[in-house]
């Protein structure tokens, strides 16, 4: 983690003590997050991740923040008080009142806390575990991304005591559904697939921008149920996050994948061209605003 933080409207040294244990999103995991990647001082698909964050508040009952360009600005305010041009933030909103555990003397409904660190490295692919019944997709909350991390953070724990770099969460049906903090997709000839929101996976930005945005030619990218088998047969593995772009498969429960596929290949090329056309023009348009 970097030297400042943002708190509210306060960028402070990160040891500082500006947090409370009565703060019950604090207590409760009772907030919801999310992590944007700072390419060249630009916030990347901050309207995807504002979006986002909005809706599961609203679902979690979690009072949120009214002005998207208050917060933004803030936000990058931390980026230059941490020099972070090309690093990884997480942001979150924690809600602060309610229930039995509320400390006193609490007066904001929320607070907006966000951290910059710098950006990992990967490597040449991951590594997967599996879980299964990691993900009820039944559940009114399937898909939101929250502050309660607990499980998630567990379920990666044990994959990673076995040599693994991340896992691949099934559903209460057996379908795979997501890793703790990636989705994943395969690639079958000319088809991209990824498995649809109802098996229970977080909408994620990067999915989102592939699914619906970026422009590859020749591939047909679309939604559909996916097993392991699907997953061990397919020409290519790939999970998406954030912060890992597309980072390509290498086994699953110690079986080796194929890679390399063409598909793949264009489906990179065409997001780092999105990526590039996207910090191209924020950049400009936050230059002639003064936010940067």
């Amino acid at each position: 983690m970097h030297r400042f933080f943002l708190h509210n409207g306060e960028i402070s040294d990160a040891s500082a003590r500006t947090l409370s244990a009565g703060q019950i999103g604090l207590l409760s995991g009772w907030g919801v997050f999310s992590t944007l990647r700072v390419v060249e001082g630009v916030l990347f698909a901050w309207e995807k991740h504002w979006a986002r964050m909005a809706r599961d508040a609203a679902l979690l009952r979690v009072p949120f923040p009214r002005e998207p360009g208050t917060v933004h600005e803030r936000l990058l305010a931390l980026v230059e008080a941490n020099a972070a041009y090309d690093a990884v933030m997480r942001a979150a909103v924690v809600r602060n009142k309610g229930g039995v555990w509320q400390g006193p003397g609490i007066e904001r409904d929320f607070d907006l806390i966000a951290f910059t660190n710098d950006l990992a490295d990967w490597g040449a692919g991951a590594r997967l575990g599996v879980a299964p019944k990691a993900r009820y997709s039944a559940s009114m909350f399937a898909g939101t991304k929250i502050l309660s991390w607990a499980f998630n953070l567990a379920w990666l724990e044990e994959a990673q005591s076995r040599g693994f770099d991340e896992v691949i969460l099934l559903n209460e049906r057996a379908e795979v559904s997501e890793c703790t903090s990636a989705n994943i997709f395969v690639v079958e000839g000319d088809r991209v697939w990824t498995p649809p929101l109802s098996s229970g996976c977080l909408p994620g930005v990067t999915r989102s921008i592939l699914l619906h945005e970026v422009q590859a030619p020749g591939l047909d990218i679309g939604e559909r149920p996916l097993r392991l088998r699907d997953l061990e047969q397919a020409d290519e593995v790939f999970i998406t996050s954030t912060t890992r772009d597309l980072l390509p498969v290498l086994s699953i429960e110690g079986v080796e994948l194929r890679r390399g596929s063409e598909a793949g290949r264009v489906l990179e090329r065409a997001f780092a061209a999105y990526v590039k056309a996207y910090v191209t023009s924020h950049k400009g348009a936050e230059a002639r605003s003064g936010a940067v």
